[in-house]
């Protein structure tokens, strides 16, 4: 199946489109590092339609990072394409660069999650190695592209332009049912820098938001985790939802019961990367 053009009232998107087919068609045969998201399953479905799924290998890193839904996702969707999918292990806490979280941990962990795709890869004949960062991740912090960058692993969506709103209208068209997925970020991101990662606190954060997403139904939104301060960021067209005096105390009890002293809905909404608020110029 051959990907599907933009109508010609979007010019400027089919060219972008055709970019990223030149791109893929040069590399011929590509391994994806795949997190299940909008980027990289359009990513993947694109090499995949182009290349032929016997010229791509996607590749989920699981980690204590990672809520492990995100992982069956990944897997389900790579099964859909008919792409071989491989689950690699990570031990990102036995990292000290990574457990110490310092403002630039994305980039210790995109390296381990990268070196160790490249060296599977490697070893099945795949030369080379694509991710999914696009356009719009030029203009906010995110010091793993660096690591991306030194280790020469490509971003075929960047290269070719594309924007975040771009890929998910050429997702719907695919297709795909990631077409509109909320924005998906590892756990780490719930935690204020320099705060230790530990095992304790990343399953806090991540049962607090299966709650979240399983009685409520809440799909974009984070749990903040500054501990004993629970701050929740929801867009406040949901805010009913969690304000309702039932639902209300309901999320105070199982809050508390995960070790919350407090529970907190943030005015602002929910805002991506608010952590790097704290950082001023970073």
């Amino acid at each position: 199946m051959m990907m599907m053009a933009l109508p010609d009232s979007a010019g400027a998107a089919d060219d972008k489109l055709a970019r990223l087919e030149d791109i893929l068609r040069s590399l011929g045969r590509v391994a994806v590092a795949y997190s299940g998201g909008v980027d990289s399953t359009y990513l993947l479905a694109a090499a995949a339609d182009l290349l032929g799924v016997g010229n791509v290998l996607a590749f989920t890193v699981a980690s204590e990072l990672n809520p492990m839904r995100e992982v069956t996702l990944a897997q389900e969707m790579a099964s859909r394409l008919g792409v071989k999918h491989e689950v690699l292990a990570l031990q990102a806490l036995a990292v000290p660069e990574i457990a110490a979280n310092p403002p630039d941990r994305c980039y210790f962990c995109k390296r381990e999650v990268l070196q160790r795709i490249i060296t599977a890869a490697a070893a099945q004949g795949f030369a080379y190695l694509v991710h999914g960062a696009n356009r719009d991740d030029q203009g906010d912090y995110r010091p793993g592209t660096r690591a991306a960058a030194e280790l020469g692993v490509r971003a075929p969506l960047e290269e070719a332009g594309l924007t975040k709103a771009e890929i998910r209208e050429l997702s719907r068209r695919r297709g795909l049912l990631t077409w509109d997925q909320p924005s998906q970020a590892c756990l780490a991101s719930r935690v204020p820098y320099n705060t230790p990662l530990m095992a304790e606190n990343l399953q806090r954060i991540q049962a607090a938001e299966e709650y979240l997403r399983d009685r409520l139904g809440l799909q974009a939104f984070r749990v903040r985790d500054h501990f004993p301060v629970a701050r929740i960021e929801v867009p406040p067209d949901d805010w009913p939802a969690l304000l309702s005096e039932d639902e209300r105390a309901a999320v105070v009890v199982e809050f508390g019961r995960l070790g919350y002293r407090y529970v907190a809905l943030d005015l602002a909404g929910l805002r991506s990367g608010s952590m790097n608020d704290l950082l001023g110029g970073a």
